[in-house]
């Protein structure tokens, strides 16, 4: 990894973010080596557009909080894959059906896993 500190505080503050909308099924992946210019994907599941954009809106909020403000967000609209650049860590939300028919984790099998921080809740979070 290029900036394993940022990359690594992003995919703590995004991933807690998205579980505390109900984010399921996260999964974080190295992708430096074969992408360059960036660390980290997280994906995220939801079961509804509804729960997709409160994900999105919820990473965006804490991200900007902490420091971070991503460089491209698409998909917010209709809110089946929000896709949430943020430099070192790249957001992908997917709508539960999009995800299994898109596979993102199929098509980046030979990028290694990346242990998501644990995350404590603190009070205003």
């Amino acid at each position: 990894m290029q900036s394993p500190e940022s990359a690594m505080e992003m995919l703590r503050i995004a991933a807690g973010a998205a579980e505390a909308k109900g984010g399921e099924e996260l999964v974080a992946l190295n992708v430096s080596e074969p992408l360059p210019l960036v660390d980290i994907f997280l994906i995220v599941s939801a079961a509804s557009e509804r729960g997709v954009a409160a994900i999105a809106d919820e990473i965006d909020e804490r991200m900007i909080r902490a420091g971070f403000k991503a460089t491209l967000r698409e998909g917010r609209l209709e809110a089946r894959w929000v896709l949430m650049d943020f430099g070192d860590l790249v957001v992908h939300i997917f709508h539960e059906q999009e995800r299994a028919f898109y596979g993102l984790e199929r098509l980046w099998k030979d990028c290694p896993a990346v242990p998501i921080p644990v995350v404590e809740t603190a009070a205003g979070e």
